[in-house]
């Protein structure tokens, strides 16, 4: 399924290298779509291609609040009590 076309000279114009390209577009477009509160976390980084370490770190660089759920706190309480 073909969901989304980007023009041919809007590509060419892009100045990121073509192998590069679809992996940034898409990192690009999972902040995007996480920063808008369009998609959760693992959504975005699934979308992104990244682990949800590597996620987080992208999003800190770009200086992107995470959105920290009760569930996920209560998800790492839980790890960390689990890891003592």
């Amino acid at each position: 399924m073909k969901l989304l076309e980007i023009p041919e000279d809007v590509l060419t114009s892009i100045k990121i290298p073509k192998k590069e390209l679809e992996k940034a577009l898409k990192i690009d477009l999972a902040v995007a779509l996480y920063q808008k509160e369009a998609i959760s976390l693992g959504k975005a980084r699934k979308l992104a291609g990244m682990s949800k370490w590597e996620f987080l770190e992208e999003l800190s660089k770009r200086k992107i609040p995470r959105h920290y759920t009760e569930k996920e706190l209560e998800e790492d309480l839980n790890f960390a009590k689990s890891s003592m």
